[in-house]
């Protein structure tokens, strides 16, 4: 894209294989950015969301780490650096969940999505520090309704978001001063592959979300990629440390 509005640009996106981050990483391409597709195992699927990329003229490369893992953090980053350049987006959009009523929740499953869904994040923001050059940069993390709407049987997985809310303002100010803006957008319910997985989008979970929203339907990928290009964006430029909710009214 000739004048798109993130030419020249470098993004690094967490948990970029499926669903909300390859949607990212697609509209990122489109807008002229340089993309990091990170996944944790899903090679063919990162592969797949660099290829249409590339195939429409855009540039991508696909790059493996769990970002819960500090040392392979280092590594996305260090590999990010070597293809691409500095970085000047970091997207942090890695996530796990898991619905269970509070009788069932494990140790396990806390560990298991707090070192990925927070944990990950702080690890990931942390190296980009490294990679973004005197212009600063942009961190967008991708929250959730669910710290706000705190659904039941989602306990933990609240808690990550919540966490994720404080996350943001807190870095917005301790990095404002580097020129580092941080945002957050926290979506509602979204047809993602993993959300189909788990048997989410179908029956009555999914009708109980359409019969609450102003806007009558649950969301698609492409209705949060336009709300990162903004805030990775000069359009966003006076703004920090701010949540958008992407639900369709719900709140």
């Amino acid at each position: 894209m000739k004048n798109g509005k993130l030419n020249g640009k470098v993004a690094v996106v967490t948990g970029a294989s499926k669903g909300i981050g390859a949607g990212i990483a697609k509209e990122f391409a489109a807008q002229g950015a340089s993309v990091v597709v990170n996944y944790a195992s899903a090679k063919s699927d990162a592969d797949k969301v660099v290829d249409e990329i590339t195939k429409r003229g855009g540039k991508a490369v696909a790059v493996q780490a769990n970002v819960a893992k500090k040392s392979e953090v280092q590594r996305l980053f260090a590999e990010t650096e070597k293809a691409l350049g500095k970085i000047d987006i970091l997207i942090n959009n890695a996530g796990v969940y898991e619905f269970v009523p509070l009788e069932e929740v494990t140790e396990q499953q806390v560990h298991r999505m707090f070192d990925v869904n927070v944990l990950g994040m702080l690890l990931a923001t942390q190296e980009a520090l490294k990679h973004f050059n005197s212009d600063g940069g942009s961190i967008i993390n991708i929250g959730s309704l669910a710290s706000s709407l705190t659904p039941p049987t989602a306990v933990v997985y609240n808690a990550t978001k919540g966490a994720v809310d404080a996350i943001t303002r807190t870095l917005a100010k301790e990095l404002g001063p580097r020129k580092i803006r941080v945002n957050s957008i926290n979506p509602g319910m979204v047809i993602t592959e993993g959300a189909v997985a788990g048997g989410y989008t179908e029956g009555d979970m999914r009708k109980m979300f359409e019969s609450l929203t102003p806007l009558g339907r649950v969301g698609q990928t492409e209705d949060i990629a336009p709300a990162a290009v903004f805030f990775a964006s000069d359009d966003s430029k006076w703004i920090t440390g701010e949540t958008l909710l992407i639900a369709g009214g719900l709140r």
